[in-house]
C-alpha cells in the first residue's frame, strides 16, 4: 500500500516506518525537522530509512505541505505534532496552535476529498483525560485537559471528528498513553534518566514519586498503530486507548535504573508542575476487542532495550 507518515522523523514516527517498509510498504515521510530537539537526532532516526528505494522523504512544514500527499495514499499516519506538556503555557503556546491544531486542519483539507483513503490515524495522547481518578482510563470519559498541550492534542481529536462526520474520512484517534524505548525523545523521562546515570549527573522529579503511569513500549505502540490501520471498525470515526494496560509507580521505575546501567542515581525532588496528572492508566479493552491488540514488553526488558541503545549512540545523544 501507499502509506503517508507525518513526523517521520520523531521517536514515534521513525519506528513506524520501520515496520511499514519491513512490510513491504510504500512509504513517503514528511517532517519539518526544526524544533524541539537537536537536528542530528532527528537525522539519525532518518538515516536507516533513507537506505530504503521505498521510502521517499519530504522536509517541510505541514502547514507547507500543500502536494506533499500522494495523489494514490491508502494510509495517512498523522504522527506529527508539538509534544511536551510543561512547555506548553506561555508564549511558547503558539508553537501548539501552530503544529498541533492548525497542521492538523491543513492536513484534513488536503485529504477530504481523496478517492483512495482508506483510513487516517491521528496520534493523540493520555493527556487529554486529565485529571480522573476513576482508573482505569476508559474512552468514554469526557476529557478535561489540564494543559495547554491536552488541549491542543483533543482540539486535533474534534477536527478528526468533524472531517470524518462530514467528509466521510476513515478516522481512528489513538491516545498513546507515556511511550518509552529505543529513539526516545531526550526530554522524556527515561532518557533523561538514563542519561543523567551515563553522565554522573543529578536527576529532578517533578512531585514525590509516588505518581503512577502506564508507560507503553514502543514497539507496543506501533503494533497497535499499524493494527489500527489495517483493521476493520464498527464505527467511520473511532478513539482507543493504546497502552500497556499496566501501572506502576515512578519510584519504582527509578529502582530499575541502576539495576540496569550499574549506576546509583543521585535524584532531587521538585515540586509538582502545572499540567502534570497524578495517575495514568489505559483501559485496552477497545482496542484488545477490536484490534487483537496485546502489548508484549515488560518495563524492565524495554527499558533495558532503550538503555542499550542509549549506550550504542552515546556519540548522537550525549
Amino acid at each position: 500500500m501507499n502509506i503517508v507518515i507525518t513526523g517521520v522523523a520523531g521517536f514515534i514516527g521513525s519506528t513506524l516506518a520501520d515496520k511499514l517498509l519491513e512490510k513491504g510498504h510504500m512509504v513517503t515521510g514528511i517532517d519539518s525537522i526544526a524544533g524541539y530537539y537537536p537536528e542530528r537526532i532527528k537525522r539519525a532516526n532518518l538515516a536507516g530509512l533513507l537506505l530504503s528505494p521505498s521510502f521517499r522523504f519530504v522536509e517541510c512544514d505541514l502547514i507547507r505541505a500543500d502536494g506533499a500527499i500522494p495523489g494514490n495514499t491508502d494510509i495517512l499516519f498523522h504522527i506529527a505534532g508539538q509534544p511536551g506538556v510543561r512547555s506548553s503555557w506561555g508564549s511558547d503556546f503558539t508553537h501548539y496552535i501552530h503544529n498541533n491544531i492548525e497542521a492538523t486542519q491543513f492536513l484534513l483539507e488536503q485529504v477530504k476529498r481523496s478517492g483512495t483513503l482508506k483510513k487516517l490515524i491521528y496520534a493523540s495522547s493520555s493527556s487529554v483525560y486529565g485529571l480522573f481518578t476513576e482508573l482505569p482510563l476508559k474512552e468514554t470519559a469526557v476529557p478535561h485537559p489540564v494543559s495547554p498541550y491536552g488541549v491542543s492534542k483533543l482540539a486535533a481529536e474534534h477536527l478528526c471528528a468533524s472531517y470524518s462526520h462530514n467528509f466521510g474520512i476513515p478516522t481512528v484517534a489513538l491516545r498513546y498513553f507515556s511511550v518509552y524505548g529505543p529513539r526516545q525523545r531526550p526530554d522524556m523521562g527515561f532518557h533523561r534518566f538514563f542519561k543523567a546515570a551515563m553522565r554522573d549527573d543529578p536527576i529532578t522529579i517533578y512531585g514525590d514519586g509516588t505518581q503512577t503511569r502506564d508507560f507503553t513500549f514502543v514497539d507496543d505502540i506501533v503494533a497497535g498503530t499499524i493494527k489500527a490501520a489495517f483493521s476493520e471498525l464498527p464505527d467511520h470515526y473511532t478513539v482507543m486507548n493504546i497502552g500497556s494496560g499496566r501501572r506502576i509507580m515512578l519510584n519504582d521505575v527509578l529502582a530499575m535504573i541502576p539495576e540496569i546501567t550499574g549506576k546509583p542515581l543521585d535524584i532531587r525532588y521538585e515540586a509538582v508542575s502545572k499540567g502534570d496528572v497524578t495517575d495514568t492508566f489505559a483501559d485496552i479493552g477497545r482496542a484488545r476487542d477490536h484490534l487483537s491488540y496485546s502489548p508484549a514488553t515488560e518495563l524492565f526488558a524495554g527499558l533495558t532495550e532503550q538503555y542499550r541503545w542509549m549506550s550504542a549512540n552515546r556519540d548522537i545523544l550525549l
